[in-house]
């Protein structure tokens, strides 16, 4: 299996889920981790699953003027500068049912319906694309959104995060077993 792992992050704590997706997936296969500035505009035909996340900003997907104000708090600790997921999304190409695929995002600790989420609408969009998604929108938590402990992901989620990429690549194996 070939996995490829695309992430959007501000502060980093996206960042950080995505590389530890990126170690669970490890297991069944070769990986590959990218910003999304730098992801390709089209999933690479070796390319068995494909994995997309991103910072829950207004309760979806980041938008330019959401990424300019975070962009503006991160300062020097910015790591994601120029396109964001909704927009490299929209300019994918290669999708089919041959492609396994999931989203996961970062959003603040507390009820979904409260903070919203960016892997939801991601997922729409992978489906839209005709890619088979092997699993369930997942959000990651980050404790704000005030006090000394903002931007920080809540402890175990890390661990969490690791503990979901195995249980891909196993949905992903399961199915081409069943094939």
């Amino acid at each position: 299996m070939r996995a490829l792992v695309v992430y959007e992050s501000m502060f980093g704590n996206t960042r950080a889920i995505a590389e530890a997706i990126a170690d669970g997936l490890r297991a069944a296969g070769a990986v590959d981790l990218v910003e999304v500035g730098v992801a390709p505009s089209t999933i690479p035909p070796d390319v068995d699953l494909l994995v997309v996340g991103g910072p829950t900003h207004a309760h979806g997907m980041t938008k330019p003027e959401s990424r300019a104000d975070s962009a503006r708090r991160a300062g020097d600790r910015l790591v994601s500068r120029g396109v964001g997921m909704r927009e490299w999304i929209g300019l994918l190409s290669g999708g089919s049912s041959r492609v396994a695929a999931a989203a996961f995002d970062t959003r603040i600790k507390g009820p979904g319906l409260l903070w919203g989420s960016a892997a939801k609408p991601a997922d729409r969009e992978l489906r839209a694309l005709g890619l088979r998604v092997v699993a369930r929108p997942e959000s990651f938590l980050v404790e704000g959104p005030t006090g000394p402990l903002f931007d920080r992901l809540v402890d175990g989620e890390v661990e969490r995060a690791r503990a979901w990429g195995r249980g891909l690549a196993g949905a992903v194996a399961g199915a081409a077993g069943r094939r």
